[in-house]
């Protein structure tokens, strides 16, 4: 028996995202370090989707780390029904960062891609939770042992700009 799967659906996974949030952040000061220091910040985030079905864009503002600004682009292939997902910001003006790829399943999306990290190699996960609720969150992950262990370095909070914590 073959099972097809409506990618059309999957394009949509992202539309959660779209529109204005605002986000409690935390962020380990030293990934991979062995330290437990963590700086919170609030951020305003706005998503949008990009023409024709493409993907969609995300705007990321913090006052944190003299006004950090982000952009991550996520582009849809049809295809494959996997995600692409690229990071660029103010911490390295011009330099777009290596794409993570992934999928939603039940309400979940998971993304991992290869990365660098003061120098050495390094896996990036990016983990997408609670999709379907008004209170989205999202989390970054590096890991220097191939996969073995899992140390979360950031984590987004979202709620709907105007909305209440």
């Amino acid at each position: 028996m073959t099972t097809t799967i409506d990618v059309r659906s999957r394009a949509c996974d992202f539309d959660f995202s779209i529109g204005g949030w605002t986000a409690r952040n935390r962020r380990l000061r030293e990934p991979l370090s062995g330290a437990d220091e963590w700086d919170e910040f609030e951020s305003r985030v706005a998503a949008r989707p990009l023409p024709g079905g493409l993907g969609s864009e995300e705007l990321y503002c913090t006052g944190f780390a003299a006004g950090l600004v982000g952009m991550s682009f996520r582009f849809f292939d049809p295809e494959t029904g996997v995600w692409s997902v690229y990071w660029v910001d103010s911490d390295r003006p011009g330099a777009l960062g290596r794409p993570v790829f992934g999928s939603f399943e039940g309400g979940e999306g998971v993304f991992l891609g290869e990365g660098t990290f003061d120098g050495r190699p390094i896996l990036v996960r990016h983990l997408w939770t609670g999709v379907d609720t008004p209170r989205p969150r999202w989390e970054r992950a590096f890991s220097d042992d191939d996969g073995e262990t899992w140390e979360t370095n950031w984590i987004m909070e979202l709620a709907r700009v105007g909305e209440g914590r």
